[in-house]
């Protein structure tokens, strides 16, 4: 028998009880599907874990060797009672929403995604569904994404700027996802090579053994002691800014890539003298949208702001929730 609901909340994260199964969960579990590989969906401990195949070179980085199971997108598997499918949600490098089917019923859980172009993954797939649960990270009307490629051609901008200052452009921006897509991005206007720091080369190889084409790359680490960087653009961490990795740069700017930027006051709070709006999620227009695509007649919103989303379907006229989930940020 098809229980009521084909995903609910548990302690452990979203579970299927007709299948067996989480979806990201945040306790380990014996069968996780995963959606994709940031740290707050993607965690060590699991039994199993189902995923895209073009994810699995991600958790081999992320989470080492464990019991894999990757599936083509599009390829339906059996989990208990459940057909489960992956499909890509344009988030990162395999990156995928999750469809259930059972009882005549089909839910899609989005994970994280976005509907802007983006040279490093699939694109998003508007997956039909009676239930759809999508992420609302950035789910207030505010948030609006500029076309990336011209926020690229601005860091190019940026790091000619410091340059005739004699400083470097430091840029922040998430290991996973973000800093490929920026090279990926600045490709179409540069040639002249960025410099990362350690943590987000790794990622970069990652994205290279895959096929993705980006910018020329050399580690910061390989770098001559005593070098200044001036004119030089650097890609790190969030985690890097204020560490002592930052005082090899004499002179520096610092700036920081996310959707975070949208709002002035957050890059006076994370003291950055530049602030670049680019982002793996959905924007606003895009959250509304795609709901409407799916054909959902129910919607459950998590992670973000859920409560603007909620009531502006449930205006509407679909029925809203949300789920309080262990998801956030992605580093």
């Amino acid at each position: 028998m098809v229980a009521k609901d084909l995903v609910e909340l548990r302690p452990e994260g979203l579970y299927c009880p007709v299948g067996g199964f989480h979806i990201d969960p945040w306790r380990p579990v014996p069968i996780a599907v995963i959606t994709h590989g940031h740290g707050d969906h993607a965690r060590a401990g699991m039994g199993e874990y189902h995923c895209s195949d073009a994810c699995l070179p991600v958790l081999r980085w992320r989470l080492g060797e464990q019991r894999y199971h990757p599936h083509a997108h599009g390829a339906a598997f059996e989990l208990g009672g459940a057909r489960v499918s992956l499909h890509p949600a344009g988030h990162v490098l395999g990156s995928a929403q999750v469809r259930i089917e059972a009882g005549g019923e089909v839910w899609v859980a989005s994970g994280d995604y976005k509907r802007q172009p983006d040279p490093t993954c699939a694109p998003f797939e508007v997956v039909a569904c009676d239930t759809f649960i999508t992420e609302a990270t950035f789910g207030l009307p505010v948030y609006r994404w500029p076309p990336t490629g011209e926020v690229a051609r601005a860091i190019v901008e940026w790091r000619d700027h410091c340059a005739a200052r004699g400083e470097a452009a430091v840029l922040f921006c998430y290991a996973l996802g973000k800093a490929q897509r920026i090279l990926a991005e600045l490709a179409a206007h540069t040639d002249r090579p960025a410099l990362l720091h350690g943590a987000i080369a790794a990622g970069v190889r990652v994205y290279r053994e895959a096929g993705v084409a980006m910018l020329p790359t050399a580690a910061v680490a390989e770098e001559t002691q005593g070098r200044d960087f001036a004119g030089e653009l650097v890609l790190a961490p969030p985690s890097a800014a204020g560490s002592p990795w930052m005082r090899r740069f004499r002179r520096a700017q610092t700036g920081f890539a996310s959707g975070w930027m949208r709002v002035r006051g957050n890059r006076r709070r994370r003291n950055h003298d530049r602030g670049f709006v680019i982002s793996d999620h959905a924007d606003w227009p895009d959250l509304m949208r795609t709901v409407r695509e799916t054909g959902a007649r129910r919607v459950i919103a998590t992670h973000g702001n859920t409560d603007a989303i909620v009531r502006a379907l449930n205006e509407e006229g679909i029925a809203a929730e949300a789920f309080r989930t262990g998801f956030g940020e992605e580093e």
